[in-house]
């Protein structure tokens, strides 16, 4: 395969002119080459690379997080730490596996408001078998603004 213009590149890859704009300025796609009339001219693999980055998007990676992921792979004929691939990937799974259970707790809530027939929250709010937590969540915003 030669080499892809901008918006071969981006058509190939599924992702818009802009996006590829901002991943290059970014440093997560390398500077391409440009041609005398100054079209960038990308190389094949920048496909991948592209695929790669929406792929570590999905999984919840931020711009930041990839930009080290793509880093360690840059660097994998010379010097790279070990284990880097392994331990970003272990803490993004920490960070999910804590907003599941924070989502969890937020799905119970629901549904138990539901059942409990809460049509009111500010009447909820004072009766005894109000499921959401009020004075729970009044408190933690006192806590939070004491501290500014």
């Amino acid at each position: 395969m030669t080499s892809l213009r901008s918006s071969q590149l981006a058509d190939a890859a599924g992702v818009n002119l802009q996006t590829l704009r901002y991943y290059e300025h970014r440093g997560l796609l390398t500077e391409p080459e440009r041609t005398l009339g100054g079209h960038r001219l990308y190389p094949p693999e920048a496909v991948t690379v592209l695929r790669v980055i929406k792929a570590a998007q999905r999984l919840g990676f931020t711009l930041e997080e990839i930009a080290d992921l793509l880093d360690i792979g840059r660097h994998r004929h010379g010097r790279r730490p070990p284990g880097r691939v392994q331990a970003l990937a272990t803490a993004k799974l920490a960070d999910v596996e804590a907003k599941i259970a924070d989502l969890s707790v937020i799905r119970d809530t629901l549904h138990a408001a539901l059942n409990a027939g809460c049509d009111d929250l500010i009447a909820c709010s004072h009766a005894p078998t109000c499921p959401i937590p009020f004075s729970d969540i009044a408190g933690h915003d006192r806590g939070l603004s004491s501290r500014s």
